[in-house]
């Protein structure tokens, strides 16, 4: 089943993305949690999240981060943004029907993707800025803006104060994610294309490396906003 996030306030979103998930896993401490950047979502990938759980785990709890990547619109009189083509299309009716918590988050959702989307979750929260609010600057954190200053004496900080104030170690990491695409897709002073890319890749690892047993993810993420 599918609990669709999207809208375009950007941070909200996403931080009420990720306080549902927090709030499922206290609900059902049995389901098993993993968190899908776009990068890793493959037909392999996709096919597992449909699946039920093993014999110790009836469920499983994904949360699949922002799967469209950004495309400018092409002759756009104002400004706008529309969603291109993921692997996770071909996947949609399987998640749907499956006994598996899928959390979409989906910023910015264009109106065709949402049309198709829609109907197929089983819950929808739509998080829209006031139309007041509308051409103000995105999603500005303190922590999301040191990583775009590349401070990591700043970023540094920030991990730790989210940490001590008890973010999950999955959401910082998430929005630093999401913060290395947008470097890659919007461009950065500090970051080049290619640093910006490999600054994702590295970010893709360091969750990997601490899925098979490296280092914790909080620790991980404190070592790593220093490494920038």
């Amino acid at each position: 089943m599918i609990y669709l996030f999207y809208g375009s306030d950007v941070e909200k979103v996403r931080s009420k993305a990720f306080e549902w998930v927090a709030k499922a896993r206290a609900k059902e401490p049995n389901l098993a949690y993993v968190r899908l950047a776009r990068e890793e979502l493959s037909a392999s990938v996709l096919e597992d999240a449909t699946l039920s759980g093993g014999l110790f785990i009836q469920r499983l709890l994904v949360l699949i981060d922002d799967p469209y990547p950004t495309l400018r619109v092409a002759n756009d009189e104002e400004e706008g943004d529309e969603v291109g083509v993921s692997a996770l299309d071909e996947y949609i009716d399987a998640l749907a029907v499956s006994d598996n918590a899928i959390v979409l988050v989906a910023p910015k959702l264009g109106a065709i993707k949402v049309k198709k989307l829609a109907p197929k979750a089983k819950v929808e929260y739509k998080y829209d800025k006031p139309v007041s609010r509308m051409l103000e600057r995105g999603f500005n954190s303190s922590l999301v803006n040191a990583l775009g200053s590349r401070s990591p004496d700043k970023l540094w900080l920030e991990v730790q104060r989210a940490l001590r104030a008890g973010d999950a170690p999955e959401m910082l990491h998430g929005l630093l994610h999401w913060k290395a695409r947008d470097l890659l897709e919007k461009g950065s002073r500090a970051w080049g294309p290619r640093e910006s890319r490999e600054l994702s890749l590295q970010l893709i690892e360091l969750l990997q490396s601490s899925r098979r047993g490296g280092l914790g993810l909080d620790i991980a993420l404190e070592k790593f906003s220093l490494s920038i």
